[in-house]
């Protein structure tokens, strides 16, 4: 499945909610359904700066030239919140992650719902995701 459809799909199911404390469950459902990650990575080089609350995200090449992100969180919606992205990036190839305009976060209202702090994590988590990719892109060349 193309970047475009995940969003396209997350984009549906979230238009079938109106109730944010509802849409707020799925995302905390989301979070509830993300592997766990090695505790290897949840280490301070694996934290993501300028999040609230602690995220831990690594990132690996597949040998198939694709990223497999994997990732956890102390708080229940910020898990969630990186769970979405692990769900539209993961398994794309550097260049297809770096030229994705990831339009799926305004068309849910999610910017808008979050507080200014959880706004500046969603930024800073998908700010970490592009430089792993841009590093294999980089390994790559």
């Amino acid at each position: 499945m193309t970047i475009d459809q995940t969003q396209d799909e997350i984009i549906e199911e979230f238009s079938e909610v109106d109730d944010w404390m509802d849409r707020y469950s799925m995302i905390i459902d989301l979070g509830n359904s993300l592997p766990p990650i090695d505790e290897k990575y949840k280490t301070p080089d694996h934290i993501i700066e300028g999040c609230q609350s602690r995220v831990w995200l690594n990132a690996d090449m597949t040998p198939e030239g694709t990223v497999s992100y994997t990732a956890d969180s102390d708080a229940i919606i910020v898990k969630g919140i990186i769970a979405l992205l692990i769900k539209v990036l993961n398994g794309h190839t550097p260049d297809e992650i770096l030229g994705t305009d990831l339009r799926f976060i305004d068309r849910i209202g999610l910017a808008e719902h979050l507080s200014p702090t959880r706004s500046n994590g969603l930024l800073a988590m998908l700010k970490q995701m592009r430089a792993y990719a841009l590093a294999f892109k980089a390994k790559q060349s």
